[in-house]
């Protein structure tokens, strides 16, 4: 079967103050909802609320070797301060107004650096925001901090930078969080924000949801921008909310989608978002809901015992929700589509264009100035040969043979037209399977440990949206996560059945290291 696999902190002014005093409020699990209603009365200020935030990294983040977080807003508190204002004056403060956010490293931040975990762009800071850190920032979300992701996003197996280090898995730090937004992964579990912002090009945000209990969405390609995120492979990559509850990520979800002049792929999904993905936040969602088992991403030969016995427990769990089940679900020409050759390589390509929008004061002009200066962390270096290997200035359909776009690609468009084919035929909603099918791998061995990674088998090559949210531990402590497909544009759909399973499961709970105030 072949696969394309994609997928020391820094101290910028955390700001010592003398330590809030919170009247009955817990940073541990807090949601928007919690935070907001905090402030608006009256227990608690948003700089409060900010400071909160910043005191649980300084005390736990370096501490522990968590290493989730790469630097701190030294403007945070003084947004949280504009927010107090603008609350006390009555004025607008927008949806997700206080919201502490954490931001993965590859998403341009105007007042911050974005390394994409290379040390070559270290001191980069970027003209303006990416387009999603924008609407954030205008619904009055706070980007509370960056943090850490594998270098170039080029691994899903772990979260390695050559710019901030190694970031360990907040439920066991032994562990790797996966990749490559590890950082928002284990940042967002041990409650150093109220949630946060990831990248996915094959898996770097259901993988990492799955090995930290979170919520995570990779949308349609075209229903959301990914102006401004560096990129790994443009037209498979997509950028979204990584969250500890399903709500959190409807409520994000619902800012950060949507048409961008900026992303020509956006042009598919205009029309296509939902007006409010929030009412889909139904307790009863899976009554009447009919969903496949993709048995062929679920009794593999590597899977392990546990994480199937924790997914079989999940189908019952959905019966009992009011699903019907249909099992098994199969797909023509399965086992065909893993061998077709679906990717472009295009990594270099897709640089030149995101260093072109840095201005004249770019680090580098060409990405591949990294390779030749030997300024990269050594397990990427068969990556940076294989993705950089192509002409500068080339795009991939100008290749001879060209290789086509996303959805021109007759591979990835034959997938798509399978998969959606078979859930005409049997009438399936959604589509399930584990997120992985192996518990997170130890650091030491996250290369050579990497098994049972789904995320990176049907979603991206096909274009179609899915989520990743908790079903259970192994181990005892180990989290694992239920993957959810869809159709085209059913991202709404997927958060109401998520959004029920989550309700009648509960299956989430904090890291135990990091579940003291």
């Amino acid at each position: 079967m072949k696969q394309f696999i994609i997928g020391a902190t820094l101290a910028v002014g955390i700001v010592s103050c003398a330590p809030a005093e919170p009247e009955s409020f817990s940073f541990v699990e807090a949601t928007i909802a919690d935070v907001q209603t905090a402030v608006t009365s009256g227990r608690m200020t948003c700089r409060q609320i900010v400071q909160g935030y910043l005191d649980r990294i300084a005390k736990y983040d370096a501490p522990s070797g968590l290493n989730a977080i790469s630097m701190i807003n030294p403007g945070a508190l003084s947004r949280a301060d504009e927010t107090d204002t603008a609350l006390s004056n009555g004025e607008d403060v927008g949806p997700l107004f206080c919201a502490p956010i954490l931001v993965k490293d590859n998403f341009d931040t105007h007042d911050l650096p974005t390394t994409g975990g290379s040390i070559a762009l270290k001191g980069s800071i970027p003209p303006d925001d990416a387009f999603m850190v924008r609407k954030l920032r205008e619904a009055g979300a706070i980007v509370l901090a960056k943090t850490n992701m594998a270098e170039w996003a080029f691994s899903p197996r772990q979260t390695v930078s050559s710019s901030f280090g190694t970031t360990a898995n907040a439920y066991d730090l032994t562990k790797t969080p996966a990749g490559s937004s590890g950082g928002t992964a284990s940042g967002t579990a041990a409650s150093f924000g109220v949630a946060g912002m990831g990248s996915d090009t094959g898996n770097s945000i259901r993988g990492p949801s799955s090995h930290l209990a979170l919520f995570g969405i990779r949308s349609t390609i075209g229903l959301t921008s990914r102006d401004g995120v560096i990129p790994l492979s443009f037209d498979w990559d997509i950028a979204g909310p990584m969250t500890r509850t399903v709500t959190d990520g409807a409520r994000m979800f619902d800012v950060v989608a949507g048409y961008d002049p900026a992303d020509p792929f956006t042009e598919l999904g205009k029309g296509k978002r939902e007006k409010d993905y929030t009412v889909f936040l139904n307790a009863d969602g899976l009554k009447g809901a009919r969903i496949g088992v993709l048995r062929a991403l679920v009794n593999t030969d590597d899977a392990d015992p546990e994480v199937i016995a924790v997914f079989e427990q999940a189908i019952a769990d959905l019966r009992a929700a009011g699903a019907t089940v249909v099992d098994p679900f199969t797909v023509e020409n399965f086992a065909a589509h893993f061998d077709a050759d679906a990717f472009c390589v295009r990594f270099r390509y897709d640089m030149q264009q995101y260093l072109k929008s840095l201005g004249p004061n770019a680090p580098i002009k060409d990405v591949m100035e990294v390779y030749e200066s030997g300024d990269y962390s050594p397990y990427i270096k068969e990556g940076l040969e294989f993705f950089g290997g192509k002409p500068l200035g080339q795009h991939p359909e100008q290749a001879d043979p060209p290789c086509l776009d996303y959805p021109k690609h007759p591979a990835r468009k034959a997938y798509m037209d399978d998969v959606i084919a078979a859930m005409d035929a049997t009438n399936v909603d959604a589509i399930i399977y584990p997120t992985w099918t192996n518990p997170p791998a130890p650091l030491a061995t996250a290369l050579e440990d990497y098994k049972g990674d789904n995320s990176q088998l049907v979603a991206p090559a096909t274009g179609l949206p899915a989520v990743s949210v908790p079903m259970g531990y192994t181990r005892g402590v180990l989290p694992a996560g239920l993957q959810i497909l869809g159709r085209p544009y059913a991202e709404g759909l997927l958060i109401k059945l998520s959004y029920a399973y989550e309700q009648a499961t509960r299956h989430r709970h904090p890291p135990e290291l990091f579940a003291a105030e």
